[in-house]
C-alpha cells in the first residue's frame, strides 16, 4: 500500500463529523482535535507557517518558494469534515486491480454495490479501489483531498529540482453543512489563485460551481381526535405532500443534469401536529437561484394564506 493510501485511511479512520445543530466554530470538538493533529504533522514534514487558526478552525501552512522570479503564490484547499452519516468504527477495504464487477462490501450483512446502482463504477475497472464495509462513511469527501495535497507536497520537498513559488494549503472544518468557507480568511490566505480539491473525475478540473442554498419548512397543523376531526383537522404529513406537489415535478436531481437546477427533498418528518421539511436548492444561473427561493416563499405565503394561518414557516 502507498504511502497516499496510507495517510488516507488513518484519516477516514478519525470522526470529524460536522453537526448542523451545533453553535460552535469548528461545530465539533473532534473537528478541532483532527485540526490540531493536522498542524503538528504539517510541522513535521518541514512545511513553514503551518497555523491552526482558532477562530475559525481552518489549518494553513505554506511550502516556501524555490525560485527568484517572483512567480505568483498559489494555494489549495481541502476540507476535513464529513457529512452527517455514520462516521464511527470505520473499516476501510482495499480492492486491488478492480475488475468492474459488483462489490461485496459485506458477506454478513449481504451489503453489495452493484455496478447497475452505480454504473461509474465501470471508468475505475483496473484501478485500486478504497471502500468501507457498508455500515459507515468512508470519508474521502474530502480527506481525499487533505491527503493528496499533504503528498503531493511532500513530493515537491523531496525533488527541489521541480522549480515553483510559494504553494499555500488551507484545510478547513464545517464545509458539509455549508458554515466553514463563511469564516475562511481568504486575504489573510495571500495568494491571487487557488484551487479546491475535492470530488470530480480523474484527471478533470473544474472552475466553476453552482449557487447553493438550504430552505428549512416548519409545517404546523391541528390534530383533533378522529372521530371530532370533520373541519377542524390539518395534518401537516399532508401539508408536506401539497407543498412539495406545488413544485415543479421534473426540477429534481433524478430528471436533471449538467446545468440545470434542481429542488432536492432532502428530509422530512411530520406528525398530525407538527412537521419540517429540509430542501437543496441549486442551480449555475444566479437569476434563476434567486427565482427558486422566491419560489419557496411563495408557495410557503400561499398555503398560508389559503389555511387562514400561519401553516408554513420557512428559513434559508
Amino acid at each position: 500500500m502507498n504511502k497516499l493510501s496510507q495517510r488516507l485511511i488513518r484519516y477516514c479512520k478519525i470522526n470529524t463529523r460536522s453537526d448542523e445543530e451545533s453553535t460552535t466554530i469548528p461545530s465539533t470538538a473532534s473537528q478541532v482535535a483532527f485540526a490540531q493533529m493536522l498542524t503538528k504533522e504539517l510541522e513535521e514534514i518541514g512545511l513553514s507557517q503551518a497555523f491552526l487558526n482558532k477562530d475559525n478552525g481552518f489549518v494553513t501552512a505554506t511550502l516556501p518558494a524555490n525560485v527568484d522570479n517572483g512567480a505568483d503564490p498559489i494555494g489549495f484547499i481541502a476540507h476535513f469534515d464529513t457529512a452527517d452519516f455514520n462516521a464511527e468504527n470505520i473499516d476501510p477495504q482495499i480492492i486491488a486491480n478492480y475488475d468492474g464487477q459488483d462489490i461485496l462490501l459485506n458477506k454478513e450483512l449481504d451489503i453489495v454495490m452493484r455496478v447497475s446502482d452505480f454504473p461509474n463504477l465501470k471508468a475505475v475497472t483496473g484501478h485500486t479501489l478504497i471502500t468501507t464495509d457498508g455500515t459507515t462513511l468512508l470519508g474521502a469527501d474530502d480527506k481525499a483531498g487533505v491527503s493528496e495535497i499533504i503528498e503531493a507536497l511532500i513530493y515537491l520537498l523531496v525533488h527541489p529540482e521541480i522549480k515553483h513559488g510559494d504553494i499555500r494549503i488551507a484545510f478547513g472544518p464545517d464545509e458539509e453543512i455549508g458554515r466553514g468557507a463563511d469564516h475562511f480568511d481568504a486575504e489573510g490566505f495571500n495568494v491571487k489563485f487557488a484551487y479546491t480539491v475535492d470530488g470530480s473525475s480523474i484527471g478533470e478540473l473544474e472552475y466553476e460551481s453552482f449557487n447553493a442554498a438550504q430552505a428549512k419548512i416548519t409545517l404546523h397543523g391541528v390534530s383533533v381526535h378522529p372521530g371530532t376531526a370533520k373541519d377542524k383537522m390539518i395534518n401537516t404529513a399532508k401539508l408536506a405532500i401539497e407543498f412539495n406537489g406545488l413544485l415543479p415535478q421534473d426540477e429534481v436531481p433524478e430528471k436533471t443534469e449538467h446545468y440545470q437546477g434542481f429542488f432536492l427533498l432532502q428530509d422530512m418528518k411530520t406528525s398530525i401536529e407538527e412537521g419540517w421539511m429540509t430542501y437543496i436548492i441549486r442551480d449555475h444561473d444566479s437569476t434563476k437561484f434567486q427565482e427558486r427561493k422566491q419560489l419557496i416563499l411563495d408557495i410557503a405565503d400561499s398555503m398560508n394564506k389559503k389555511y387562514g394561518t400561519e401553516r408554513q414557516c420557512c428559513y434559508e
